[in-house]
């Protein structure tokens, strides 16, 4: 079964193809978007149950720093949020009739706190741009040349002038995002690192006298440390480990750990004398007085009470350094996103493959990752733009 061919092929649904559809199709593209579910935009539903944090309000440089990954190019992430930043995310979501807020984090979300009415609108623009939706659709194989040619697993075909891959990594395979795409990609010669949970919890096995406290409670104004990474903010303690934006945020310092741990800081804004002065009349009973004096939660005081305490002195340091060794990241199918995919040696500054002129890739199939916050919604956004320009551009010149 063969589709009519198409200027521009996107394959995938997402945040980073429906804006690379969007671009391409404001520029006079011809577009058919392919997605291998019924609809399109699934995961960025369900961002939306936690309120859809479209982007973070942070100055630039240090929204730049927040991408990582290995052999990042040079300036690529400057040049990429140069190219729509999260006051273009702003401006879209509020053309689509969808006003933002920045909450008092930085984080900036929609004012309905939801993600469907946003998706709704902006369906709704691509089908007035002339669009084209192939749902059902499951991409299987790419034929190089002139044109390209690609293949589904309902056995349909099409032939496209330049295409655009946007499938995403490999979290919440539910909605579609489940890195099949890695060995067809890995066929082609295209060299790619394994997908790995990124943004997820990590377990450790807590004692049942600690879990009957802590389990969901939550350590609060703690940094935390890996390494020589220290992230600041909460964790959550769960019956199989620990969840929550600062361990998050160290992932990538975790995995490259032959024995992975983080190191807690409970009161990160007193000093070690200063909490040994607030103790000073202290002879007997020092976790449960330290709990009064120094404000612990029930969480702090559950893990600290895996030891006995003798002195203030060494409840002090640990309070401080509390090391909690860690057994492994959640499964890849429970992160909120993942790292990994497509190395960035495949790829020009134009995120175009360099030995597949006219084919170009976005979003999370790339090796880079980024804590929550709305960096990796706006890290899909900037560089579906991209993609979407540069296939406009290379398409005016073929």
């Amino acid at each position: 079964m063969s589709i009519n061919p198409t200027q521009l092929a996107i394959i995938g649904g997402g945040p980073a193809g429906l804006r690379a559809a969007e671009v391409a199709a404001m520029a006079g593209l011809r577009v058919t978007l392919f997605d291998a579910k019924r609809s399109v935009g699934r995961k960025f539903l369900v961002a939306g149950k936690g309120g859809l944090n479209l982007t973070h309000s942070e100055a630039f440089e240090r929204f730049v720093s927040r991408y990582t990954g290995p052999e990042q190019p040079s300036g690529i992430w400057n040049a990429l949020l140069a190219d729509f930043d999260s006051a273009a995310l702003r401006k879209w979501a509020a053309e689509l009739g969808v006003g933002t807020f920045q909450a008092t984090s930085g984080r900036v979300y929609p004012k309905a706190l939801k993600a469907a009415p946003l998706l709704r609108r902006w369906i709704a623009r691509l089908k007035s741009l002339g669009v084209r939706f192939e749902m059902n659709h499951r991409w299987t194989g790419l034929t190089p040349g002139t044109p390209h040619r690609l293949d589904f697993e309902n056995g349909a075909s099409i032939e496209a002038d330049a295409v655009i891959f946007a499938l995403g990594g490999g979290s919440w395979p539910q909605t579609g995002s489940d890195g099949g795409w890695m060995q067809a990609f890995k066929d082609l010669g295209i060299a790619c690192h394994p997908l790995v949970a990124a943004n997820c919890g990590w377990e450790h096995p807590w004692p049942t006298e600690v879990l009957k406290i802590a389990e969901g409670q939550p350590l609060k104004n703690i940094n935390v440390s890996a390494g020589e990474d220290t992230a600041t903010g909460e964790l959550l303690v769960t019956r199989y480990g620990l969840e929550g934006g600062t361990i998050y945020q160290l992932g990538a310092a975790l995995r490259a750990m032959d024995a992975p741990a983080i190191a807690i800081d409970f009161k990160p804004t007193f000093t070690h004398a200063q909490l040994v002065a607030k103790m000073q009349s202290v002879r007997r009973n020092h976790l449960d007085e330290a709990k009064t004096r120094w404000r612990l939660g029930d969480a702090a005081h559950a893990i600290l009470a895996r030891s006995s305490w003798q002195d203030t002195d060494s409840l002090a340091s640990e309070v401080k350094h509390c090391v909690i060794p860690l057994d492994r990241p959640r499964p890849i199918a429970e992160a909120i996103s993942s790292a990994g995919g497509v190395c960035w040696s495949e790829l020009d500054e134009t995120l175009m493959f360099t030995r597949f002129p006219g084919i170009y890739v976005a979003g999370e199939m790339i090796d880079w990752e980024a804590p929550t916050g709305g960096y990796l919604i706006q890290g899909c956004f900037a560089t579906g733009t991209r993609a979407g320009r540069s296939a406009t551009a290379w398409l005016s010149h073929a």
